[in-house]
């Protein structure tokens, strides 16, 4: 079938080859050029008007850091690592995460606003509507630019969970094809966040929302099964390696293949072929191959007419995409939970219950995984992540990034990790994001370096997840102080020295009999902010 559209796009570049020749200019050719460049563009997947953002214009001319606010630290172990809360823009946050997780983050989870046109979505600083004509613009400008960090964030095994409802579904869909690739779609988790009336539309109660996950690199995600979903499976067998079912050689289900279509001659010489219900219409073949069955020869069951396998039951089960048991929580659920730890509900609305998200976690981290979350809210994924240490005994580790919009990073996040302490103690680091300018001050004679400087701490606690008490992890600038800490340092700590500090035999003779580990301070914390303002 002819392509229309793509004949009449070479008609239209055909006919600006001729305005070239007609028009030699620098300004004419130019023009023309950003014309074939638009007519040249994909033309399918999502399109979208691209807008900016106030707090884009804020990073051209100021450089992101960190400060501590160390009234809001909490030290449950002083020999465990930290989690920490960031409060800002979330995109300042991602910014300087590139610098500290680029590649390192096991799992996100995000719960963004839904763009539903009723107050839930700012853009600039203002209320995003039902009558704005580029609300869906907007709203993917707005998240491809975050998407696009998180995965750069996100480790090779890692996967991303974002929590969304009909009104940016297909599109976010359609963005995640783009940003993670098609090819590393996990599924669409279908949420039951509702039970009664969900009278919220006048034609259809929708009851449900989505959970849409994408992995890094698909062929090495990892997902764990499911051990609290309920077995239908029946395992009416035992042998020596427990129960198991029997499950047929032969499928119809998986579509024919002439070379998954051969004889197997039973140990007691029987002939056994694909049973097939059509002879015509083949459909149906063996799930092993030649080699397979006879590298495992052993396993396979005879009974005439099939042959089957063994199929042992596990502790779980492969996670289902339907969410729908009590067991995963309700939108009212998070409510409760929430007005029980921090009293008052009111301040945050629609919180996600911390069951759904210590499912999501139990599926896919391992015990020491590191779990982001950049749309942190009303803190539940930090909730969940010790619910789910204290379950199974795991050192997880949470990022938590959300705005003070409303002070909800101070009086509903923060409130909640700090309440949660009494029956899930942790570390946790608040802190906040900051600015330097990018140009030089009459009145202020610090170099934009030093500057930077002072925030190189906030960097190395987070990346590291530490705390640097001049103890056990110390920062040396300054060589003629080498001699003094390498005696002082504490055992099994870390050393973090400037770029081209000398460090003698007799200096890496005692931090290695200390269990010391030494560790150059990167360069790319800050390298290409010094480049731009010709400090480097």
């Amino acid at each position: 079938m002819e392509n229309l559209s793509k004949q009449k796009r070479q008609e239209m570049l055909e006919f600006l080859n001729k305005l070239k020749q007609e028009h030699p200019d620098d300004d004419s050719l130019r023009a023309i050029g950003e014309i074939e460049t638009a007519l040249n563009e994909k033309k399918y997947g999502l399109v979208w008007e691209k807008h900016t953002e106030k707090v884009d214009e804020l990073l051209e001319h100021n450089i992101p850091v960190f400060s501590e606010d160390e009234s809001k630290k909490i030290v449950a172990d002083e020999n465990d690592g930290y989690n920490f809360l960031l409060e800002g823009d979330n995109l300042h946050s991602l910014k300087l995460l590139e610098k500290t997780h680029k590649g390192k983050i096991d799992v996100i989870y995000i719960d963004p606003p839904y763009n539903t046109g009723n107050k839930d979505f700012i853009y600039n600083d203002s209320f995003v509507d039902k009558t704005d004509g580029y609300s869906h613009s907007k709203w993917l400008s707005f998240m491809s630019e975050r998407l696009e960090i998180a995965r750069e964030l996100l480790s090779d095994e890692g996967v991303i969970f974002i929590s969304i409802d009909d009104n940016e579904q297909a599109q976010l869909k359609l963005l995640c094809d783009e940003v993670f690739g098609e090819s590393n779609f996990v599924v669409d988790f279908i949420w039951k966040s509702k039970s009664g009336g969900a009278n919220d539309s006048s034609l259809v109660a929708t009851d449900h929302e989505f959970i849409l996950c994408f992995s890094k690199n698909y062929t090495k995600a990892i997902m764990n099964d499911d051990k609290e979903t309920e077995v239908t499976t029946s395992y009416n067998n035992f042998d020596d390696n427990g129960f198991y079912s029997l499950e047929r050689l032969d499928k119809q289900s998986l579509g024919y293949l002439e070379s998954l279509d051969f004889p197997i001659i039973s140990p007691d010489g029987i002939r056994y072929t694909v049973q097939h219900k059509d002879e015509n219409n083949k459909k149906a073949r063996w799930r092993w191959s030649k080699n397979t069955v006879e590298e495992r020869y052993d396993e396979l069951v005879f009974k005439h007419p099939y042959i089957y396998t063994k199929n042992y039951k596990k502790d779980g089960q492969k996670p289902r995409s339907l969410l729908t048991d009590e067991r995963f929580g309700r939108t009212r659920t998070g409510s409760t939970d929430l007005k029980k730890i921090i009293g008052n509900q009111k301040l945050f609305s629609y919180p996600k219950p911390e069951k759904l998200i210590k499912f999501l976690l139990n599926i896919s981290t391992q015990k020491n995984s590191t779990i982001l979350d950049f749309f942190a809210g009303s803190g539940t994924t930090g909730h969940a992540v010790m619910q789910l240490n204290k379950e199974d005994g795991g050192n997880r580790k949470y990022i938590l990034c959300t705005n003070n919009e409303n002070k909800i990073c101070e009086e509903v996040t923060y409130q909640r990790l700090k309440n949660i302490q009494e029956e899930l103690p942790h570390n946790l680091k608040y802190f906040k994001t900051d600015f330097i300018s990018k140009y030089a001050s009459d009145e202020d004679e610090a170099t934009i370096s030093e500057k930077m400087l002072e925030h190189i701490k906030e960097l190395i606690e987070l990346e590291h997840h530490i705390e640097i008490d001049d103890e056990k992890y110390i920062i040396l600038d300054d060589e003629d102080e080498l001699d003094r800490v390498v005696e002082s340092i504490q055992e099994g700590g870390k050393l973090f020295i400037t770029s081209g500090m000398f460090l003698s035999g007799a200096h890496q003779r005692i931090l290695k009999d200390k269990n010391v580990r030494v560790v150059e301070m990167p360069e790319y914390y800050y390298r290409s902010e010094l480049k731009e303002v010709g400090e480097l």
